[in-house]
Parts: structure tokens; sequence; C-alpha cells
């Protein structure tokens, strides 16, 4: 019964968005294979034993008598094994943010190379892409572009905004934070947590984490809109 439902909830996950919250999108596929693989394991094991019970229902008085020791029942307490299970189905936690992000440095990390950005304008970048090239490359792919942006609003220790996306190298449980400072047309109001599209300039105006002293850049806002969470919240 366990596997058969561990099974049916990977499956239940990684066929709709829920599995966003726990691994990168790019890990679907293994997820839909594990649950299947749960789910056939469990199929096999219900048969097996329903063929050794009928196997042995078949066995004559005598040698049912003869046959040495007794079933054992499996512990009551094992059922408490579907607590974390039913927790797992009922309630999916929210993705990061703010909370975690202000717990965190800035997890930047200077790619081997940069590819060159496509025509548009405003051209639209992930949050990591933006402040990679602005520190790493100096903004020079950025020059004279407008770029967008979109992240949730994290503040800093000294009350700066950011502009906040969670990066995952496999799932949540190691997801960090890559922070772009907001300058210029600034909302007046930020609440933490919210979402915005941003539409800038790059400028060389930059500032170090308090957490982990590593650079964080900066962008000069030009509009800013609300927006709704994205379907996939990590990069």
């Amino acid at each position: 019964m366990l596997l058969f439902l561990i099974g049916g909830s990977v499956l239940r996950a990684g066929l709709t968005d829920a599995y966003l919250r726990y691994v990168k999108a790019g890990l679907r596929p293994l997820l839909l294979v594990a649950g299947v693989v749960l789910v056939v394991a469990a199929a096999a094991t219900a048969w097996y034993d329903l063929k050794r019970a009928r196997a042995r229902k078949n066995q004559p008085d005598g040698a049912r008598r003869e046959r040495p020791g007794h079933a054992h029942r499996e512990p009551w307490i094992s059922w408490l094994l579907l607590l974390p299970l039913f927790a797992l189905v009922l309630v999916a936690p929210p993705a990061l943010g703010s909370y975690a992000a202000s717990r965190a440095g800035t997890a930047l990390q200077q790619p081997p190379r940069f590819a060159a950005l496509p025509a548009g304008d405003p051209l639209p970048l992930t949050v990591a892409d933006y402040a990679s090239r602005a520190v790493y490359d100096h903004g020079r792919s950025l020059a004279d572009r407008r770029i967008t942006i979109t992240g949730f609003i994290g503040i800093g220790r000294g009350g700066t905004p950011y502009l906040v996306r969670m990066r995952l190298s496999c799932c949540a449980a190691d997801a960090q934070p890559v922070k772009v400072g907001l300058t210029g047309n600034v909302p007046p109001v930020l609440q933490p947590d919210t979402w915005f599209e941003i539409t800038g300039t790059y400028t060389d105006k930059q500032t170090t984490d308090d957490i982990n002293g590593r650079p964080i850049p900066f962008i000069t806002v030009i509009r800013y809109r609300p927006v709704p969470a994205p379907r996939n919240e990590y990069e």
C-alpha cells in the first residue's frame, strides 16, 4: 500500500505543476519513471502475496499444520508511515521566497562564456543572466539595451530593495537566491514576496552581499509592473 501511494503521489506531482515546488523542471521525466516503477513494484508485490496465500490455502490441512513457525502481523505503529505521505498529498509547500533569500548569500557564479544576446526591445533575461553579465562581463553585452527581468521583492539588511529569484541545482533543498539591486524609478511601496516585472538598463553600480560578500549588481528601473507569480517560481 505504501509503495502504491508513494508511486501515485509521485505520478500526480509529475503530471501536474506540483513537482516544480520540489525539483528542477528538467527532472520531470525521471519523476514519472520513478512513479511508474513504484506502482509496478506495488502491483507485483500484491500479486506475489496473493499467489502465496492461494498456494497455502490449497495445501492439505496436514501440510499446513506441519508448517514450522507461525505468521506474525505487522505492528500497528507501522501505519504511522502514512502520515508524511498524507502531508505530501494534502499540503503543497510554497516556493521559497524572501524569508529564505534574506538568510542566504547571493549565488551568483561566473559562467564559462556569454552567448550572444538576441534582438529585441526590451530584451527579456533571467535574473541570473542579467546579474552574471553585469558583474563578470561588466555590462558589455547589456550596454544600450533595455532589459526586462522578473522576480520577487526582497529587502536587504540596510533596507535596499532587491529583485530576487531562487536558483535550483537539483531540488528545493539546495535553492539559493540571486539578487539584483533596484535603483532609478523604484516602486514607492515594496512588500517582500511581491512579484514585479522590471524594465530597465544596465548600471555599473554594485554592492556586496552582507551574508557571503559576493557582488550584487543593480539595474536602473525605467518602469515596473506587479505581476502574478509565474508557473515555475524557481530558475
